[in-house]
């Protein structure tokens, strides 16, 4: 935060690390709670498309899953080495080990944890999801939910999206969270 007419102002000390399933609202939270605390929002997804000049689905149908995380792998560890912000990474990012402690190490993970239909609901128009490019879409979202909570889970904090609740409410929730969870993470200055 910045200093304004002499009085202390918190600066982040970390980076806020989102997570979670496609859908979760990362990207739709991250860039309101970013907003509000003053700090730089970094989408990883869109790092990774403008690296490649290519969208995600695009990186997938011609290089794979395998080759798109080890790009998303590179992009994360230089986007943690900037100044602390809040940083939205893939549904997968969190899957790889070596992400993981990247993340533990510079940043504070955050999961952002949705009911399977309001996931369904948000996702099921979108064509940019290359990963329920399959005959069972939701059957493939609520496999890979499955399989992801509980490496999810193993985010240094939980948050709960609910269903009613506007972007401005998840991000002022989620801010409230973040204070009582970890005082550390802002640093008053002056």
């Amino acid at each position: 935060m910045r200093l304004t007419g002499g009085r202390m102002t918190k600066r982040l000390m970390r980076h806020i690390v989102l997570i979670g399933m496609m859908g979760a609202g990362k990207t739709a939270i991250g860039t309101d709670i970013a907003r509000r605390l003053q700090v730089p929002f970094t989408d990883s997804d869109a790092e990774i498309e403008a690296a490649a000049a290519m969208t995600i689905t695009e990186i997938f149908a011609r290089d794979g899953e395998t080759f798109f995380r080890a790009r998303e792998a590179q992009v994360l560890a230089r986007l943690l080495t900037g100044t602390p912000g809040v940083i939205s990474t893939g549904g997968g990012a969190w899957m790889q080990a070596g992400n993981r402690t990247l993340i533990a190490a510079n940043g504070m993970s955050v999961w952002l944890n949705c009911d399977p239909e309001l996931l369904w609901n948000r996702v099921r128009q979108r064509t940019t999801r290359p990963l329920l490019q399959t005959a069972d879409p939701k059957g493939t979202l609520l496999r890979l939910l499955a399989e992801r909570s509980p490496v999810y889970a193993e985010a240094e904090l939980e948050f709960v999206s609910h269903e009613g609740d506007s972007i401005e409410r998840s991000a002022a929730r989620l801010i409230a969270q973040l204070r009582a969870a970890d005082p550390g993470l802002f640093k008053e200055t002056s």
